[in-house]
């Protein structure tokens, strides 16, 4: 008895998906009854702390020293702005400064001059009230004498007992007496009043030293002046805030940037980690500090080591990223499995891995399976 062509055209059909599904269902579970237990398995990409390094100032570059896949350490100079007029602003803010401290230091001479000399001027005005004094008691004295002298000459001179000659003499001695004591008067007067102005010194030391303190104020602010400008200046040249790799440039040379603009992304591919996501029922296996080991098909048969660093407190459903929807609606918590070294930098962010991660000691290590 014949079948119908279509009969048979599907009992084939049939016959052929029940061997692929068998053959699938037995590898399958032939590698899944191999692979040790106290092992579990994720995948993703390696990823890294990314640095921007932006520019704090507006500016024109003139100057690219760094590239995509340049090597750089923290401090190394990436870039430099158009600094033209921040050097003649620079300039400016230094010959300021320079005439402020010349102006402190004159203030400070003159003031240390002044509190040597004070006490010497007023030490010298007192000695020449006590001289002046003197003089003036000398020539009251003398002025009493010479005035009596005369008006004994005069009297005698009346009798007849001494000639008239004598008489005027001794009236001329008086009055020179008497013009020397007028003198002695002025310079007493002078020499009170030098030691009024001595004693007038302590009034000018602080006079001077209040001067001395604005003049040091002026010091502080043109130098406060001077550090902003230069730090406006060493703004212009761009330095990287960390060792890394250069992954990406957003600026030519030439470009006018402004204030915050991204210039450079820095990895550094020494501290890479692998971002993965881990299901809600196997999260009580894993620990902080547990080994793994990670792969790539760059390099199948080199597994790296890393360590389980990050575990998150609260679980999510499985990002998009993640190809199938129902997968997709699975609660996972997410993981970071930090490398423990990447000899010759040869793994990089975005790059897709696989990962190991061994939660029991005596478990022996195997390839990832999917």
């Amino acid at each position: 008895m014949k079948l119908p062509v279509k009969r048979v055209f599907a009992m084939v059909l049939i016959m052929a998906f029940l061997i692929v599904a068998g053959t699938f269902a037995y590898y399958y579970l032939a590698r899944a009854s191999v692979f040790p237990a106290g092992l579990v398995q994720t995948n993703g990409r390696l990823e890294g702390d990314k640095v921007i390094v932006a520019s704090k100032v507006p500016g024109r570059i003139v100057t690219l020293l760094a590239r995509e896949g340049d090597v750089v350490t923290a401090g190394q100079v990436m870039a430099r702005l158009d600094d033209e007029t921040a050097r003649a602003r620079l300039a400016q803010a230094r010959a300021g400064w320079e005439m402020a401290k010349a102006r402190m230091e004159s203030a400070r001479s003159s003031l240390n001059v002044l509190r040597q000399e004070v006490p010497t001027n007023i030490a010298t005005a007192e000695a020449g009230v006590k001289a002046a004094e003197a003089l003036l008691e000398k020539a009251r004295a003398a002025e009493e004498q010479a005035r009596r002298d005369a008006q004994r000459f005069r009297t005698l001179a009346e009798a007849k007992t001494v000639d008239a000659k004598t008489a005027e003499q001794a009236e001329l001695a008086w009055k020179v007496a008497d013009r020397e004591l007028e003198g002695a008067r002025a310079g007493l007067l002078q020499a009170r009043q030098a030691l009024r102005d001595a004693r007038l010194g302590p009034a000018r030391i602080n006079t001077l030293e209040a001067d001395s303190t604005a003049s040091e104020a002026a010091v502080r602010e043109a130098d406060a002046r001077l550090a902003e400008v230069q730090t406006a200046l060493n703004d212009l040249t761009i330095v990287s805030p960390a060792a890394g790799t250069v992954t990406t440039r957003f600026a030519d040379l030439g470009e006018v940037v402004n204030v915050g603009m991204p210039l450079f992304e820095l990895v550094d591919l020494d501290k890479l980690y692998l971002k993965a996501y881990l299901p809600e029922v196997q999260i009580g296996k894993v620990r902080l500090g547990l080994p793994a080991q990670i792969y790539t098909d760059a390099f199948p048969d080199q597994p790296f080591s890393a360590k389980l660093r990050y575990i998150a407190s609260r679980a999510e459903f499985t990002p998009k990223e993640v190809q199938t929807p129902d997968e997709r609606t699975k609660l996972v918590y997410a993981m970071k499995l930090y490398l423990d070294n990447n000899p010759d930098h040869s793994l990089t962010p975005g790059l897709p891995v696989d990962a190991v991660i061994r939660w029991q000691e005596d478990a022996p290590w195997a390839k990832p399976r999917w």
